[in-house]
């Protein structure tokens, strides 16, 4: 299976930590893994305008990083979201990406997803209403989510345990 990682993290933190044993456990299962660092992307947010849904013909109107990113939508069997909490969300980054998918509608071929996100507090309600919808509406299955909070970021048990879920897909 093809697995596109969206690391939505500006810094090399937490959740570089939580992608890295995700890649290693899925690598270690026989999966091809891509990380994308969309965090270090300039994307902006979808324009609302239908350019895509019509003279566009599935092609957003903006160039921008979106484009570095939508290979990966369309070839991936599997996407899986990355980010930290800020301020309740994800990263404006990975909204973005995420709701630029709208040129598209549903990935071509991604059939699952996954949803990794790191906080001190442990504030994950927003950002897990968000990805529930993205899965719902698009059809994909929803593989999981995992979450490290405060201490839990970059522990060993923690990592292991999301090697251990990307292994067992």
């Amino acid at each position: 299976m093809k697995i596109a990682i969206l690391n939505g993290s500006p810094r090399k933190q937490n959740t570089e930590a939580m992608v890295n044993a995700f890649a290693e456990g899925a690598k270690e299962a026989g999966h091809e893994v891509e990380i994308l660092h969309v965090g270090k992307m300039k994307i902006a947010g979808c324009l609302g305008c239908e350019y895509c849904h019509g003279k566009g013909e599935g092609k957003c109107i903006q160039k921008d990083d979106m484009e570095k990113l939508m290979p990966a939508y369309l070839e991936s069997d599997m996407i899986v979201f990355a980010s930290p909490i800020y301020y309740f969300s994800m990263t404006a980054q990975l909204e973005a990406a995420l709701q630029r998918v709208y040129c598209i509608g549903k990935p071509a071929k991604a059939a699952k997803a996954a949803l990794l996100l790191s906080s001190a507090s442990g504030a994950y309600d927003a950002a897990i209403t968000q990805y529930k919808a993205f899965t719902g509406f698009t059809g994909i299955e929803d593989m999981g989510v995992c979450t490290a909070t405060g201490e839990e970021n970059k522990a060993e048990a923690k990592m292991a345990e999301i090697r251990a879920f990307a292994k067992g897909l």
